[in-house]
């Protein structure tokens, strides 16, 4: 049995919940999301609750089952609250700047590289070495942090490069000088 599919869904006020077949849409104040649920996995919406089922005990069924319950409370989560995902440039001369369609960056190219922001995504840049991603689908948000990151990932040495706000990068020695009086 999935552990995480057996736990309900709380559907907050303001929020709401259609299952069509095997499409789940959610709406709420931030906007609207949909989902389409494997067809061994049965969604339905009960009092202010929504409940996640297996059709089938097999145990094929325990990760997407799981995941379909992840996947509607992670949605009910961003119609209510939304997502942001916050990036840090680390280097001399690293910077972001705002466009109209999205961010500049220097990354220690010889050009600026333009980053488009995709639909339902909103990029700010609140000072030139900050980078904050919002939205509304979670695994959106993640894949364009993950995509500006990408620009210029962290080097390990000096730690340069465009990093998450949390993340630590793992420093390595430098090189080794000649040991003073060794032949």
């Amino acid at each position: 049995m999935s552990r995480i599919g057996k736990k309900l869904i709380e559907i907050p006020s303001g929020v709401t919940v259609q299952v069509d077949g095997s499409t789940v849409v959610v709406k709420g104040s931030k906007g609207e999301l949909s989902f389409t649920a494997p067809s061994e996995i049965i969604v339905s919406v009960e009092d202010s609750f929504v409940k996640v089922l297996a059709k089938d005990e097999l145990k094929r069924l325990f990760p997407l089952w799981g995941l379909t319950r992840a996947m509607i409370a992670n949605m009910v989560m961003g119609v209510t609250n939304g997502y942001e995902k916050k990036l840090e440039m680390v280097g001399v001369g690293y910077r972001a700047k705002q466009n109209s369609d999205g961010v500049s960056i220097s990354a220690g190219f010889s050009h600026p590289v333009e980053f488009k922001s995709p639909q339902g995504i909103e990029i700010q840049v609140p000072d030139q070495n900050t980078i904050i991603v919002k939205g509304i689908d979670r695994q959106l948000v993640g894949q364009v942090a993950a995509n500006i990151r990408k620009i210029r990932k962290p080097e390990p040495y000096k730690g340069k490069g465009i990093k998450y706000s949390n993340e630590v990068v793992r420093r390595k020695a430098g090189k080794a000088g000649k040991a003073v009086g060794a032949k």
